[in-house]
């Protein structure tokens, strides 16, 4: 087996926050257990296309015995990915509750106190999940986007009447959901429904990062005409935007 370039992980210093995994064209590094592995050496190039992207600097390049690198076996490899990701036709019975659909955000109710003391939702469409929201849904063509980590409307008690009233949603996790899938879903929905502008509204623990990192790599690829601004929430529910630089 010849000695080449390959990409190292340090599983010590990765979080599995997946922002590698939309650098690497080939498909050789997946998120496994919560860690990013390199899931067979043919299909690595060992240009290292991925390294800047990790926020813990956990990649790097070393020289070891490794198969050679495949890219038709790697390119057959992304393919299959995604094909498997391909949506799998809805049961016989249907599932209503994930139809699309837009609606008005619920009105205060004049002179009555809400139930709980809770305020109205500013919410006006569904679904909210990245992956079932289609590109074409009317509901996001030409509207400010809120891209939100699944934890953030938790942690900011505010999220509904300051940062989502006027604006569509979609809700991801970077960590546990399939990252590479989430960066294909973004740039086809930038492509598509030419959003007027994106806020990534993440979470200030470090496996976060990886969506803000997928929403800007995919608006550079498509060639977006908006800025993707970045609003990092603290676990104790204080907000502060973060410039893009902080990513780099």
């Amino acid at each position: 087996m010849p000695v080449r370039k390959i990409i190292e992980i340090d599983e010590e210093r990765c979080d599995g926050c997946g922002a590698c995994i939309p650098s690497c064209a080939e498909g050789a590094l997946e998120i496994i257990d919560g860690k990013a592995k390199v899931v067979r050496d043919m299909y690595c190039d060992g240009l290292g296309a991925c390294l800047g992207a990790c926020p813990q600097d956990a990649l790097r390049i070393i020289e070891r015995e490794a198969e050679e690198f495949d890219e038709e076996a790697a390119m057959e490899y992304v393919r299959q990915k995604q094909e498997a990701r391909e949506p799998q036709k809805p049961l016989g019975c249907g599932c209503p509750g994930s139809a699309a659909a837009s609606f008005e955000p619920a009105a205060a109710p004049k002179g009555e106190a809400v139930e709980g003391g809770a305020s109205p939702s500013a919410l006006s469409h569904w679904p909210v999940k990245l992956k079932l929201v289609p590109p074409e849904a009317p509901f996001i063509q030409g509207r400010d986007l809120v891209l939100a980590a699944d934890c953030a409307p938790v942690a900011l008690a505010g999220f509904n009447p300051n940062i989502l009233e006027g604006k569509a949603v979609l809700i991801a996790c970077p960590k546990f959901d399939d990252a590479q899938a989430h960066y294909e879903k973004l740039k086809e929905l930038f492509a598509k429904a030419k959003p007027r502008s994106v806020q990534v509204l993440r979470m200030e623990v470090p496996c976060c990062t990886g969506l803000s990192a997928m929403a800007h790599q995919a608006a550079r690829e498509v060639g977006a005409d908006f800025e993707v601004e970045d609003v990092v929430i603290t676990r104790k529910g204080d907000m502060k935007k973060e410039p893009a630089e902080a990513l780099l």
